[in-house]
C-alpha cells in the first residue's frame, strides 16, 4: 500500500509499505479520509514524533475490509470513525476512567503507526459507527468535534451559557456548532482572521470580533450589555488571547483553556482582579476521552454527525489526495501567505468513493 512515512523532522516521503495484518481485536479498515490536526503541523515539521520512523495521522474514518476472530457489532463493508488513543487501563486514571490523563498510552499517529496511509489496523474498541449517509471525511473530523464537547464538559458549558470562542480552527468552529446544538442565544466568536469569522456565522456565532480591528473585551462587555461571558473557551493558545478570554468573562463565569501554546503566561492585574472579584473559574482541557471508553464526548460527536447537526463542510478547505501531503506541508512550514487553509482533508484511496 501506499502512505506517507516520516524518517526525521520535515522528512515526509510517499512511499509503498507492507500491508498491515489486523489482530483478533482489531479490524483492517481501508481509510478514505484522513485530516491534518493542528498538532500534526508541529510534530511533522518542528518536534517529530514520539518514535521514528512513522506513518502520521489520527484523525480519520474508513470502510472496513477485515475483522479479526475477537471483534463483535462490526463486518465488512461498515463505515467507521475512531478514537486515536490506546490507553493503558492499568494507570490510576484509568482506572478511574479519566483515559485523557492515562501515563501509558500509545496513540495512532504519534506513537503507533497512522491512518496517512491506504489502510490501517485498528482496536474494534476503539471505532465509532458513520451512518450509510454521513461522508467521510465528516467522520474524519469527529476528533477535533470530540475535543470541542470536551471543553464544554471541562467548563460545564449549557445553553443557559453566553457562549464565547477565541480562536477559530476546526475545534473552535466546533465548539460554536456545539453552543448552538446546546441552545446558547449569545454566541461570540473572535479571531484575526475576516474569513474565518464568516466561517462562524455560518457555524451559529451570533456576534463576531477580529481581535486584530477593536478590543475584544469591550466588544464582548458591550454585547453582553454589561454581563460579559458566562462561558469562554480559548482555543488559540497565544497569551494574549489567554488573558483577553479572562477579561471577557464575567462573574462566577467559567474559562477553559485549551489551545496548546508552549508560552508562558504572565497576567495582569486586572485579570488576577477579575480572577477573585469574580470568583471565576479557569479549567484546563485535555484530550477528549472519558469513560465509558472513548467517552460520551466520541458518541455524542458521532450522534451529531450523523443527525447532521454538525456541519463539517464549513471547516473543510481543501480536498486533496494523499501524495500532495510533502508539498502541503512545505507551504505550510514556508508560511505561504497564499495558502490559506482551516480543515485540510487528504483522500488515501482517491476521491470517488469520500461519500
Amino acid at each position: 500500500m501506499k502512505a506517507i512515512v516520516m524518517e526525521k523532522v520535515k522528512d515526509l516521503k510517499y512511499v509503498d509499505v507492507d500491508m498491515p495484518t489486523p489482530k483478533d481485536d482489531e479490524v483492517l479498515m481501508q481509510i478514505m479520509a484522513v485530516g491534518v490536526c493542528g498538532s500534526d503541523i508541529p510534530r511533522l515539521l518542528v518536534y517529530g514524533s514520539h518514535v521514528l520512523p512513522i506513518i502520521p495521522g489520527h484523525e480519520f474514518a474508513g470502510k472496513i475490509i477485515e475483522v479479526g476472530k475477537d471483534v463483535e457489532g462490526w463486518k465488512p463493508g461498515d463505515k467507521a470513525s475512531a478514537a486515536p488513543l490506546l490507553p493503558c487501563n492499568e494507570c490510576e486514571w484509568c482506572k478511574q476512567g479519566i483515559y485523557s490523563l492515562c501515563e501509558g498510552y500509545m496513540y495512532y499517529g504519534s506513537r503507533n503507526d497512522g491512518a496517512y496511509a491506504q489502510y490501517l489496523c485498528v482496536k474494534a474498541a476503539n471505532l465509532l459507527r458513520i451512518d450509510a449517509d454521513t461522508p467521510y471525511d465528516w467522520g474524519a473530523t469527529l476528533d477535533p468535534a470530540a475535543n470541542a464537547i470536551h471543553a464544554f464538559l471541562r467548563g460545564n458549558g449549557t445553553g443557559d451559557d453566553i457562549c464565547c470562542v477565541y480562536g477559530l480552527g476546526a475545534i473552535g468552529l466546533f465548539a460554536i456548532q456545539y453552543a448552538k446544538v446546546l441552545g446558547c442565544e449569545k454566541i461570540i466568536a473572535v479571531d484575526v482572521n475576516d474569513d474565518k469569522l464568516a466561517v462562524a456565522k455560518e457555524c451559529g456565532a451570533t456576534f463576531t470580533v477580529n481581535s486584530l480591528k477593536e478590543d475584544p473585551v469591550k466588544a464582548i462587555w458591550d454585547y453582553t450589555e454589561g454581563r460579559g461571558a458566562t462561558f469562554t473557551c480559548d482555543m488559540s493558545g497565544f497569551p494574549s488571547a489567554q488573558e483577553q478570554a479572562i477579561l471577557s468573562t464575567g462573574k462566577m463565569g467559567r474559562v477553559v483553556f485549551l489551545g496548546i501554546s508552549h508560552k508562558g503566561l504572565e497576567l495582569s492585574a486586572e485579570a488576577v482582579d477579575n480572577i477573585e472579584r469574580y470568583q471565576l473559574s479557569i479549567n484546563g482541557s485535555w484530550n477528549s476521552f472519558s469513560n465509558p471508553f472513548p467517552g460520551f464526548e466520541w458518541t455524542e460527536a458521532a450522534r451529531l454527525m450523523n443527525e447532521k447537526k454538525f456541519n463539517p463542510e464549513l471547516l473543510i478547505s481543501h480536498k486533496l489526495l494523499l501524495e500532495e501531503l510533502p508539498e502541503v506541508f512545505k507551504k505550510i512550514d514556508a508560511r505561504d501567505k497564499s495558502f490559506v487553509y482551516n480543515k485540510i482533508m487528504f483522500y488515501p484511496n482517491g476521491k470517488e468513493e469520500v461519500k
